[in-house]
C-alpha cells in the first residue's frame, strides 16, 4: 500500500513538471488539472526553465499520470533503462504513444503561434473559431472538417495544377516541365482531342469509331496503318474521353507474365469500383502468335477492353481467334494537305520557342509535307530540324532542303515487299515501261533481293507474253543467270533490259487460261480420279500386256503427218477442250479510248 501510495505521489508531483498541452498547445505546469479546467488555468508564466519530460509523458489522457509514474520507478531503481544521467534524450526502448507520436515537437510549437483555422457546425452557416488542434465531436459528421477556406485552397491548387499541364487549346502545355521540353516536336504537338486529329474520317464528326467513343461503347480493336498515321494518338483520345482505367504498353519490352498481371489489377478494379480497364498495347504484332493467346480469355469476358495498334498486316500478323473478338480499323495515309495543316499548327504553337523566319513559308511546309510522305512523325521531325537551322546566319532555304534526308520505306517481309512487286508485275502485264521502270528502281533503292525480281520475269515471260512471243522467256532466263553473276550494282541493267523488253512484246494468256481451265476440272465431282485410258498406259511387264495396257495405241511418228484418229482424254471428258482459240480476253474497257 505504502509503495502505491508513493508511486501515486510521485506521479503527482511530476505531473507538476512544465510540459505543452495536446489540447491548446501551452506550457502548463499541472497537465492533469488544466485539462480539468478545460485549459484555463495552471498556465506556465514562464519565470522558471521548462522541465525536460519524455515524450510518453506529454500525451494527455486519463493514464497519463500512471505512465508517468512508472516511468520514474523504473528509472529510479535502474531496471528499465531510461535516459542516462545528465541526457535528456529518451532512451531506445522507452515507449510513445500514438498521439506523441504525430505532435509538432514542444520546441516549434512554442516557436510557432496557433492558427485558428474557422470550423462549419452546420448550424446556420456559421463557422465559429476554434483553435487548431481541436478535435472534432461525433455528432459534427464526417463532412464538416473542410473549412470553406481550405476548399478554396484546393480549388486554387488544382485550378494551378491544370493550368501548368495544359494549353488553352487543350494541349499540353510545352513548359510544364523539363523533360516536356526535351521531348521531340512530334511528342509535343500529339494532338489531346479528337478534333484535332487531321486526316482519319474514322473519328471525324460523323465517323464510326468517334460515335462509339463518344457513347462510351468502345469495343477491343485493332488499328491498322502506317506509321504517323495517329494510332498512338486516337488511342491516348479515347482514354481521355471514357471514364475507363488505361494502361499504355509496349510489345517489345513487356512480357506475357507482366500482361497476366495487368489483367489481374483490371480484375479487381472492376470487382471493387465497376471501372473498367483500357489496355493499348503498341506494335502487338512484336506478339507472337502463340503470346497473343493471353489476351483471348480477358478480352471474351470483357475483363478489358483491347485496343492494338499494328503497322503490319493484321491477317497474317494477329491471331485470327483475337481478330474475331476485335474490330479491325484502317487508317489510311495522310495527304499532303493534312500534313501540311499539321506543320502550320506547329508552327504557330513553337513562335515563342523559335522566332518567325521567313525561310519557313508556306512553300517550305508544303514542300516538307510531301517529303514526309504521308508520315505525320516524320514531318515534324524535319519540320523541328528546320526551325533549328533557321537561325543559324547565312541559312538559305536551298540549304535547308539539301541537310534534310529521309530513308525509304521498305519492308522486305511485309505488305511493302508484295505491294510493289505485284504493282511491278502488273505494269508490265499492261505494256506500262515508265510504270513498271519506276517499282523496278524503288525496289532496287530499298535493297531488295534482285534474284527475287529476276524470278517474276520469267514469270511473267510465260504467264503474260507467252505464245505471243517465244523468245521471251530464254530472254528472262538469260536475264536470271546474267543477275545472278554479277549481281549488283550492275544487275539493274540486265534487269531493266528485260523489264523493257516484257512490257513491249505482244501479251498472250493462252497457255496460262488454258492450264487453269483444267485446274478448275480437277475441282468437279469424280473428275480428278477418273482412269487413264488403257491404250496410253505404259506396260513394262507381261501381265500388263496380257491385261491390254498400251494394245491399241497409235504412234504418231508411223503415220503421215503424224496424224491419228486416237482418244487421250478419259472417256467421261472426251470433247472437253481447255485450250482456247484467242490468245486475250474479249472485254472492252469503256474507259480505254484507243
Amino acid at each position: 500500500m505504502s509503495s502505491w501510495i508513493g508511486q501515486s505521489e510521485g506521479a503527482r508531483l511530476e505531473s507538476k513538471m512544465v510540459v505543452s498541452c495536446p489540447a491548446c498547445e501551452k506550457l502548463v505546469t499541472d497537465i492533469n488539472q488544466h485539462l480539468d479546467s478545460n485549459c484555463s488555468d495552471f498556465i506556465h508564466d514562464g519565470t522558471a526553465a521548462p522541465a525536460t519530460q519524455p515524450p510518453s509523458t506529454a500525451s494527455a489522457g486519463p493514464f497519463a499520470t500512471f505512465r508517468s509514474s512508472q516511468s520514474s520507478a523504473n528509472n529510479g531503481n535502474g531496471v528499465a533503462g531510461g535516459s542516462r544521467p545528465g541526457s535528456t534524450q529518451p532512451s531506445a526502448n522507452q515507449k510513445r504513444s500514438a498521439s506523441g507520436f504525430f505532435q509538432t515537437p514542444a520546441a516549434k510549437r512554442a516557436a510557432t503561434p496557433a492558427k485558428i483555422t474557422p470550423i462549419s457546425n452546420g448550424i446556420n452557416g456559421s463557422a465559429p473559431t476554434t483553435v487548431a488542434g481541436q478535435k472534432r465531436g461525433f455528432d459534427d459528421g464526417p463532412g464538416n472538417e473542410s473549412s470553406p477556406s481550405m476548399a478554396e485552397t484546393e480549388s486554387r491548387v488544382n485550378a494551378m495544377r491544370i493550368d501548368r499541364q495544359t494549353s488553352p487549346n487543350g494541349r499540353p502545355n510545352a513548359k510544364k516541365s523539363k523533360t516536356h521540353r526535351t521531348a521531340p516536336l512530334a511528342e509535343r504537338m500529339r494532338p489531346c482531342s479528337l478534333d484535332d486529329v487531321f486526316g482519319q474520317d474514322l473519328v471525324g464528326p460523323n465517323g464510326v469509331l468517334r460515335s462509339l467513343i463518344e457513347s462510351d461503347r468502345v469495343p477491343s480493336m485493332i488499328l491498322w496503318g502506317g506509321s504517323g498515321t495517329g494510332k498512338t494518338t486516337i488511342a491516348r483520345c479515347i482514354a481521355r474521353v471514357v471514364g475507363s482505367r488505361f494502361i499504355e504498353i509496349h510489345a517489345t519490352s513487356t512480357g506475357v507474365a507482366e500482361v497476366k498481371k495487368l489483367f489481374a489489377d483490371a480484375a479487381n478494379e472492376s470487382a471493387l469500383t465497376g471501372r473498367n480497364t483500357i489496355i493499348f498495347c503498341d506494335e502487338i504484332h512484336r506478339f507472337t502468335k502463340a503470346q497473343q493467346d493471353v489476351f483471348l480469355k480477358p478480352v471474351e469476358s470483357g475483363t478489358i477492353t483491347l485496343i492494338g495498334a499494328t503497322t503490319e498486316n493484321p491477317s497474317f500478323k494477329v491471331q485470327n481467334a483475337l481478330l474475331s473478338r476485335c474490330r479491325t480499323f484502317a487508317l489510311q495515309k495522310l495527304t499532303d494537305e493534312d500534313v501540311f495543316r499539321i506543320l502550320k499548327r506547329a508552327l504557330q504553337e513553337e513562335a515563342e520557342a523559335y522566332p518567325p523566319s521567313p525561310l519557313l513559308d508556306d512553300e517550305m511546309l508544303n514542300y516538307l509535307a510531301a517529303f514526309s510522305d504521308g508520315d505525320a512523325r516524320t514531318a515534324l521531325n524535319l519540320l523541328e530540324l528546320a526551325l533549328s537551322l533557321s537561325t543559324q546566319e547565312d541559312m538559305t532555304r536551298e540549304s535547308i532542303k539539301a541537310s534534310l534526308t529521309k530513308t525509304l520505306v521498305y519492308d522486305r517481309a511485309g505488305d511493302q515487299h508484295y505491294d510493289s512487286i505485284s504493282a511491278f508485275h502488273k505494269s508490265v502485264r499492261g505494256s506500262d515501261a515508265d510504270a513498271a521502270l519506276y517499282y523496278l528502281a524503288r525496289m532496287l533503292q530499298s535493297g531488295e533481293d534482285p534474284l527475287f525480281i529476276a524470278r517474276r520475269l520469267v514469270v511473267i515471260a510465260s504467264e503474260d507474253v507467252g505464245l505471243a512471243d517465244n523468245s521471251m522467256l530464254p530472254l528472262a532466263t538469260a536475264a536470271f543467270t546474267a543477275t545472278q553473276q554479277i549481281g549488283m550494282p550492275e544487275a539493274r541493267i540486265p534487269l531493266a533490259h528485260a523489264t523493257v523488253a516484257l512490257c513491249l512484246a505482244p501479251k498472250s494468256t493462252r497457255a496460262y487460261r488454258a492450264l487453269n481451265n483444267a485446274m478448275s476440272a480437277l475441282a468437279e465431282p469424280g473428275v480428278a480420279g477418273l482412269p487413264v485410258p488403257l491404250h496410253l498406259r505404259n506396260a513394262p511387264t507381261r501381265l500388263m500386256k496380257d491385261l491390254g495396257y498400251g494394245g491399241e495405241y497409235k504412234y504418231p511418228p508411223n503415220y503421215r503427218d503424224g496424224r491419228v484418229r486416237q482418244d487421250y482424254l478419259p472417256e467421261k471428258l472426251v470433247g472437253r477442250r481447255f485450250l482456247e482459240d484467242r490468245h486475250l480476253g474479249t472485254a472492252v474497257d469503256p474507259d480505254y479510248a484507243g
